[in-house]
């Protein structure tokens, strides 16, 4: 199968499974992988729908910042 046809397979199967209400798509909030700007330590963290830029605490040191 190439590609294009792999992608239009799922695309069907997804619309079928959306029809026979078997499949709930949900939208709910983000995970940002960042890192902290003193320490360097990688940080996860949640931002909900639509958001960017989030206020949080590094796990490592604790400086306080904001994701970009």
């Amino acid at each position: 199968m190439s590609k294009q046809a792999m992608r239009e397979e799922a695309e069907r199967l997804m619309r079928e499974a959306i029809e026979h209400k078997t499949l709930a798509v949900k939208q709910g909030e983000t995970r940002i992988e960042t890192t902290c700007g003193k320490c360097g330590a990688p940080n996860r963290v949640k931002a909900p729908k639509g958001e960017t830029r989030v206020p949080f605490v590094c796990k490592e040191c604790g400086a306080k910042q904001t994701t970009l």
